[in-house]
């Protein structure tokens, strides 16, 4: 019967009871097994798999700031006079809920501090899952069989979007409660038929109402994190079930997980990134202010603040609905307002599109295979090129979404950069398209001639017959003229300076000012061959897709 572990003799009564523990839950429920083949689980090292890692540790500091903020906030829009500590707004009319933000930020203690760390981990939390799919996306990772997860993610950036709009909705201060009257009441209104109808049942009666705030806290508090939760336990899982994509490289095929090993190397440096990025996001959450309420007063439906613009993550929204023309449709006696198309019909075509584009592409470029090595963007130019497109098109809609401040700061006309968004929207994705298409192109080419004729030295030579040229470095073989051999291209970045071919040699070991002796060195290389040609793991592994435990094996 295999174990997790056997207490010795000798140990302390700490390892005795775990020990213990162990063997009893391994004979009755056989762990041992599936334990030691989940900790041989590989991960690659490419820095650009932090970025996922970024966005999970941000949703747990989420998750535990909201907690906090949670026993001290009140949902509730019962209107109440203000005799707090903030002596500007002392008897000022105002709702329970913005009451209740100022108490923590000015009477909790630590409570300005968490909802600022609640806040900028929020930002943070958004943009990781950004950047995140601009890496999904560009590399092709989203390919079968990992269409899945590409829905996944992309629903979790969605809800993330208005989970955090929610959020910044329930002090009910002027700033997000023209927000709410903007967006939320506006879109929904300009459904036909039925948009007054949606309208009355979400705001409990005429808006503002006294309903929306308690239903938007407990939208934000429950259904909408307990989703996310859901969301992110099938994310990962999916992730350790069809292993990690890998970047082409060496011994790196689509057969096989090239990286280091969960335990004890991956886990120790995802706990000390955690610790990096919680220690980023509180030194922010200290040291720069965010949304201080107190300054912008509570909601009053009869103002409007100068400067109302959403956080950076809905401001495409706003923007689509500053930049949309002042186009009704009239059928009969229904009248279609021009908010009913960016916000009704624009909004969820966007997402619409996000969430399909793996099946899009597939369809298009007749690409079924399985996939576990990932692209480099120059190798696929037009998905590439789409990409860039659809970052130029979100570009010109967020800064519209902040045409007002532009106009204000730059001093310019508020109708020129109206202007400005409608004929960017037309202009900047196609020329992005064409760029960026080009761009690929040109990279692509460069790889080619450095495979065909070598690496570029700076060497200047002149031939007998007065010709010259610059001397070139094969990267591999040669021909009996000593010309290069062209090799053929890997997927794989290609080594256009002299040093990444190690033309310095390998370092030795020791410090910069001292070599180690000799005879160590040479031991030390002969014991390191030694325990790879056992099989003994140094921190690198390879997994093979069908390995069982024993079959895994380990290498540089």
């Amino acid at each position: 019967m295999s174990s997790l572990t056997t207490p010795t003799k000798g140990t302390n009564p700490a390892e005795k009871a775990a020990g213990a523990a162990a063997n009893w839950a391994d004979q009755r429920y056989h762990l041992a097994k599936g334990m030691r083949h989940q900790i041989n689980k590989v991960f690659p090292t490419h820095w650009s798999f932090l970025l996922g890692e970024i966005a999970l540790y941000s949703f747990i500091i989420l998750l535990l700031s909201g907690v906090y903020l949670t026993l001290f906030f009140d949902p509730s829009m019962t209107e109440v006079v203000y005799h707090g500590s903030f002596t500007n707004l002392q008897g000022i009319e105002m709702s329970k809920a913005f009451a209740s933000t100022l108490d923590i930020s000015f009477n909790v203690r630590g409570g300005l501090f968490v909802r600022q760390l609640h806040h900028w981990a929020a930002l943070i939390f958004v943009a990781a899952m950004l950047v995140h799919m601009f890496r999904i996306f560009f590399t092709g990772a989203f390919r079968r069989p990992r269409e899945a997860n590409w829905v996944i993610g992309s629903l979790l950036l969605v809800l993330g979007m208005f989970e955090g709009f929610f959020g910044y909705s329930l002090p009910d201060d002027l700033l997000s409660g023209t927000g709410i009257r903007a967006t939320l009441s506006g879109i929904v209104l300009s459904v036909p038929v039925i948009g007054t109808w949606i309208h009355w049942a979400l705001f409990g009666g005429e808006f503002p109402g006294t309903e929306i705030i308690p239903r938007l806290y407990t939208i934000h508090i429950l259904l909408l994190p307990g989703i996310m939760l859901g969301l992110i336990g099938a994310h990962l899982a999916l992730v350790w079930y069809q292993k990690h994509t890998q970047f082409p490289g060496v011994k790196r095929k689509e057969t096989n997980v090239v990286g280091v090993r969960i335990m004890p190397v991956f886990a120790a440096k995802g706990g000390a990134f955690f610790a990096m990025v919680i220690g980023v996001i509180a030194l922010m959450s200290g040291l720069f202010q965010i949304n201080p309420i107190w300054n912008i007063g509570p909601y009053n439906p009869s103002q409007v603040s100068a400067g109302s613009q959403p956080d950076w993550y809905m401001a495409w929204a706003d923007g689509m609905l500053r930049i949309w023309p002042a186009w009704e449709v009239y059928l009969g006696n229904y009248t279609i307002p021009a908010v009913f198309f960016p916000g009704a019909v624009g909004m969820p075509l966007l997402i619409g599109l996000l969430v399909m584009y793996p099946w899009i592409e597939r369809k298009l470029s007749k690409d079924t295979a399985h996939h576990n090595l990932l692209q480099r963007p120059r190798d696929v130019p037009v998905r590439t090129a789409l990409g860039a497109m659809a970052l130029g098109f979100f570009l010109i809609i967020m800064l519209s979404g902040f045409n007002d401040i532009i106009a204000d700061q730059f001093d310019i006309s508020l109708n020129a950069t109206t202007w400005a968004g409608r004929i960017g929207v037309l202009v900047v994705p196609p020329l992005a398209y064409f760029i960026t298409y080009r761009l690929c192109i040109g990279l692509q080419r460069a790889d080619r001639e450095v495979l065909e004729h070598g690496m570029e030295t700076g060497i200047i030579k002149r031939l007998p017959h007065g010709e010259f040229i610059e001397v070139h470095q094969p990267l591999g073989p040669v021909d009996g003229h000593g010309h290069p051999v062209p090799l053929e291209y890997q997927g794989a970045t290609v080594p256009k300076k002299m040093n990444k071919l190690g033309t310095a040699g390998h370092p030795v070991a020791g410090s910069i000012l001292s070599p180690d002796p000799a005879e160590e060195t040479v031991a030390l290389e002969r014991a390191r061959g030694n325990g790879h040609s056992n099989g003994h793991s140094n921190g690198h592994a390879s997994e093979d897709e069908s390995a069982t435990p024993k079959e895994i094996t380990t290498g540089h």
